[in-house]
């Protein structure tokens, strides 16, 4: 039997609206603010728990760039049932239901998860992480190996993506749509489609994209904090330069049809992840959990074994 646990704070700014860029923003203080440079803080994060044997390592799940923990809401079941284990999604800062704060940054994502996984019992894990999620997975193996037993990074690596995705102009295009307040969700919906249509060609990444448009008070908005991302970017695109190696079992897994991983991308790969395993699932592109989700669960499972 599956039981979950969902859990989120939001900070003392509560809800507020950023006009300019049309977006949500639960306002967490920035604590490197008018403090001389003091490091940020880790945030309270939101984070979906399906219970299973303690005795086993848990699995945890970390989402990409636009996404949320409900993108492995199918997927988290199917792998809590199938093996057993605990298996824990989770929302990024500035994503789906956790705070927002203007400070973003892999050192950052990885200090916000340093402090939930002991908090929940979960370390050692097995890390599962797509895409943004997939380098603040690696960083975290990097900078506290003892907190993750094995490392899956999906369709990414620890290299500069910059010129492999089209980022940048989804960001731009969000910050472009304007819809009436009142409108029916239904309607609301269909005109965000439209208006984003023109930069966005693929209609199933248009969708991805407005799983993020959220309705408060008779307005609707975007549920990311858009004015981070823009302003942090580069940073995500990017991926903090390292000396040290993380030992423990490494798996890549690429979609077929996606360029985020190249060859090029494999001795610093191997550098950062000595036990570095490559496997790529054909037919399937950057969401490949979206794009062959039982062949994304085999994968995992295999490398549980």
């Amino acid at each position: 039997m599956l039981r979950w646990t969902r859990a989120w704070m939001l900070p003392h700014g509560g809800l507020g609206f950023s006009s300019p860029s049309f977006t949500r923003v639960p306002v967490a203080p920035s604590s490197s603010g008018g403090r001389g440079g003091a490091e940020p803080r880790p945030l309270p994060l939101s984070y979906r728990l399906l219970d299973g044997e303690a005795a086993l390592p848990a699995v945890v799940f970390l989402h990409g760039l636009f996404g949320s923990k409900t993108n492995f809401n199918s997927i988290a079941k199917a792998l809590a049932q199938q093996t057993g284990r605990r298996v824990l999604t989770v929302d990024a800062r500035n994503h789906g239901d956790s705070p927002h704060s203007p400070d973003m940054s892999y050192e950052i994502m990885s200090q916000d998860l340093q402090d939930l996984l002991p908090q929940l019992g979960l370390a050692p894990c097995v890390i599962v992480g797509h895409s943004m999620g997939g380098k603040t997975a690696m960083l975290l193996a990097l900078q506290r190996p003892d907190l993750v037993e094995r490392l899956i990074a999906v369709d990414i690596s620890p290299v500069e993506t910059t010129g492999i995705s089209n980022f940048a102009t989804y960001v731009t295009a969000m910050r472009t749509i304007n819809i009436p307040d009142e409108l029916p969700r239904s309607h609301a919906r269909k005109l965000a489609d439209e208006q984003l249509s023109s930069v966005v060609q693929d209609m199933a990444v248009r969708q991805f994209l407005l799983t993020n448009l959220v309705e408060v008070d008779g307005r609707f908005v975007w549920r990311v904090n858009l004015n981070a991302l823009t302003q942090h970017l580069d940073k995500i695109l990017a991926f903090p330069q390292r000396q040290e190696s993380y030992l423990g079992p490494t798996l890549f897994l690429c979609g077929g049809n996606s360029q985020f991983v190249h060859p090029s991308h494999h001795p610093e790969i191997m550098r950062l992840f000595p036990r570095a395993q490559m496997q790529t699932v054909p037919n399937a592109g950057h969401w490949i959990h979206a794009d062959r989700p039982q062949d994304f669960i085999a994968a995992i499972r295999g490398f549980l074994v």
